[in-house]
């Protein structure tokens, strides 16, 4: 693999960590709110279904976690398993696409019917 692609993955691992982060203490935060603001998780469900905020933000929440563990799996595979190049990367593209195909699914199923 050339260094710029690596480079490129390096980066995009920081920037879908990074986001990643972020969404994650929204998420919480914002659950830790609710919940203590006496919200079961039905009203929470019917607060945040047709929220378009929320829909954008929940997309951009699966997609950087569908980019951030793939990359990790990929270098854990390399590193502590016998399997060589190109069967790391094939696996965890897999792994990652699985991953965006059922967190987008969760998501549209939250926003379209309030419930997932």
């Amino acid at each position: 693999m050339s260094a710029r692609v690596q480079a490129l993955l390096w980066l995009a691992q920081r920037v879908s960590g990074a986001l990643l982060a972020l969404a994650v203490s929204v998420h919480l935060a914002t659950l830790i709110y609710a919940v203590r603001g006496g919200l079961s998780s039905a009203e929470i469900i019917a607060r945040v279904h047709g929220n378009v905020t929320w829909l954008v933000f929940y997309l951009i929440f699966v997609a950087a976690a569908a980019v951030h563990a793939p990359l990790g799996l990929r270098v854990v595979l390399t590193e502590t398993t016998p399997l060589r190049a190109p069967l790391p990367g094939m696996l965890a593209s897999l792994f990652g696409v699985a991953l965006a195909i059922l967190g987008w699914r969760a998501v549209f199923l939250l926003f379209a019917s309030g419930a997932a």
